[in-house]
């Protein structure tokens, strides 16, 4: 099966040895991403506002492949501090729509941020 990369203007490209997503099939997995503007700037002092730019960064990377966010079938959410989880929730929330993605959080040694987030998109046939 062929992997197409995907990359887009409109979040921080890769720091490192990665893509910002792989397309296989018709699954778009996507890579981490920070609360961080496409120039690479930290975004957002709260959670709350953390988790908007992580997710915005993320559907803007699942748009360049054609997709969207709203189309996740599993979401990877990583903390700084698991006591962060109920205003992770509540911003997460108000991003999807029924039925949610499969999701997992986990706490994680974030450095100088407190919210990244990766995902994995269906985009149909």
């Amino acid at each position: 099966m062929p992997r197409t990369q995907i990359l887009s203007s409109d979040a921080p490209a890769p720091s490192g040895g990665y893509s910002q997503a792989i397309r296989a099939g018709n699954f778009l997995y996507l890579a981490g991403q920070g609360p961080f503007d496409a120039a690479g700037e930290r975004v957002g002092e709260t959670v709350a506002e953390q988790v908007e730019r992580v997710l915005g960064n993320l559907d803007a990377v699942a748009r360049a492949a054609g997709g969207s966010l709203q189309a996740a079938v599993r979401v990877g959410m990583y903390l700084s501090d698991l006591a962060h989880f109920d205003e992770m929730d509540a911003a997460y929330r108000t991003f999807f729509t029924d039925p949610m993605p499969a999701r997992t959080t986990i706490q994680s040694d974030l450095i100088g941020f407190d919210v990244e987030a990766d995902a994995v998109v269906w985009l149909g046939d």
